[in-house]
């Protein structure tokens, strides 16, 4: 039996992991305390989830192909549907109603971002999380107030 030889050592594994589940928490946390149905632990676990699914593909295992791109495009297709999930919820059985689009893209998001630092693009992952969090709370505070002056005006 072929014994998996990681191109890197095990510390920076566990600590891409970390730093995996850490960015896809924040996330998570800010659509937590939004009251989504897709919050904390599910962004942990997505973003966790696509590191491994790189560090799988990069570890020079027997089943590697040597072509990322195609574990990268599974990832894609995968948090699609975890994605559409989150988006469609029946009302009853006559009426579809769509909601969650932001929570999707946040999952979507968080799915990247475990990519990139799964690849061990630390700055890239970093820096995304950082820039997700600005979308989800600093532009919602940008439109809720923008919404507070135009109700004010008569």
């Amino acid at each position: 039996m072929s014994e998996i030889s990681l191109p890197i050592d095990w510390q920076h594994v566990l600590l891409r992991l970390i730093l995996a589940i850490v960015v896809g928490g924040l996330i998570g946390l800010e659509r937590q305390l939004d009251r989504k149905p897709a919050g904390l632990r599910t962004h942990m676990l997505v973003s966790l989830g696509a590191a491994i699914f790189v560090l799988s593909g990069l570890s020079g295992s027997p089943i590697d192909s040597g072509d990322h791109t195609r574990v990268i495009q599974g990832i894609t297709t995968g948090v699609g549907f975890l994605g559409a999930g989150e988006i469609i919820s029946r009302t009853d059985r006559r009426k579809v109603q769509v909601r969650g689009l932001t929570s999707a893209a946040a999952i979507w998001v968080s799915a990247a971002l475990g990519v990139a630092i799964g690849a061990g693009l630390w700055f890239i992952g970093l820096a995304g999380g950082v820039l997700t969090l600005f979308v989800l709370w600093g532009v919602k505070q940008i439109e809720e107030r923008s919404k507070l002056d135009n109700d004010a005006d008569p």
